[in-house]
């Protein structure tokens, strides 16, 4: 059995209607999120950068996720639903570097463990996720 059908047996992850609303609440997260991400890292705040380019890739994902009719219980069943639902129209880059970006988050928000180089490549990211997200959702 797949980790995406095991998911929905353990309702980690769960049918919802779809809501176009509910869609385009995540992508104005996302783009807020990469806003202030950019802001912190131009102040050097490279903690803060980290979080928040994660966040920006999250509330894209959950978007993307949103539009196929499913929530997730988690940040990794977002990951599940991400890889599952989105393989042909995400590369595999994309998908790692959402991954990658959750455990930098991790890293600077619980462990106090950050750097200038793993923020820009947060934020870097970020954006590019952002983009595809728009692009798929045709927003």
């Amino acid at each position: 059995m797949s980790e995406f059908k095991r998911f929905i047996d353990e309702r980690r992850l769960i049918r919802i209607g779809i809501d176009r609303k509910l869609v385009l609440k995540e992508i104005e997260g996302a783009v807020s999120d990469l806003e202030e991400a950019k802001s912190s890292l131009s102040r050097q705040r490279y903690k803060w950068a980290t979080i928040q380019g994660y966040y920006s890739m999250f509330h894209a994902a959950r978007a993307l996720v949103y539009s196929k009719g499913f929530r997730e219980k988690s940040h990794y069943a977002l990951l599940v639903a991400l890889r599952e639902l989105f393989s042909g129209q995400l590369t595999v880059d994309s998908i790692h570097d959402f991954h990658e970006a959750m455990g930098l988050r991790e890293e600077a928000d619980y462990g106090l463990v950050f750097s200038e180089d793993a923020a820009r490549e947060t934020v870097d990211d970020a954006e590019k996720l952002l983009s595809k997200a728009k692009a798929i959702l045709h927003i």
